[in-house]
């Protein structure tokens, strides 16, 4: 048989517990003794990939996805490529609001907008003159923003040849 004296002291020590535990994370949160409060933990700024790098990841391969879609009369794939990059301008521009001081939704949309509208109509009726003309026009756009942001050196032109894709454009359709 325990003596009262011991259930007593466990009966204390238990009770006790939970509130030293309480008190403890209590006074963890106060300021120090030395009347300074711990400073919070350092916030990484989130990644941002450069115009560059979202020129050359995402607007660049859907240019040239969309001239190979209509060389091969893909004019589903097209469509839904021309929607990519027109969602890979925007993007951008929400990324980067300005280059240099200046609007780059602004800018985008000035040297893009009516050459990718007109890709759209070319791509829903099919017309190949209509596509060709509307794509070198978006191309022209691009080199003139390139020209505008002095970064001439970057031209970019009409493909010719066969793409050096890692992607199976021979798709079956579903």
């Amino acid at each position: 048989m325990i003596p009262a004296t011991t259930g007593r002291r466990r009966l204390v020590v238990l009770l006790a517990l939970p509130v030293a535990a309480t008190l403890g994370a209590a006074l963890a949160t106060l300021p120090s003794a030395s009347g300074q409060e711990k400073s919070p933990a350092p916030q990484t700024a989130p990644y941002l990939p450069s115009i560059s790098d979202m020129m050359i990841a995402t607007i660049q391969p859907r240019h040239r996805r969309l001239w190979q879609d209509w060389k091969d009369k893909d004019w589903a794939f097209a469509a839904y490529e021309l929607g990519n990059l027109r969602g890979a301008f925007r993007r951008l521009g929400e990324a980067h609001p300005k280059e240099n001081d200046v609007s780059l939704p602004d800018m985008i949309a000035s040297v893009t907008g009516q050459p990718v509208d007109e890709l759209t109509t070319a791509v829903r009726s099919k017309d190949d003159t209509k596509f060709t003309k509307a794509y070198a026009d978006l191309t022209d756009g691009c080199n003139s923003c390139h020209q505008a942001f002095n970064h001439g050196v970057v031209v970019i032109k009409v493909p010719s040849g066969a793409p050096s894709f890692d992607q199976d454009f021979t798709h079956a359709a579903p």
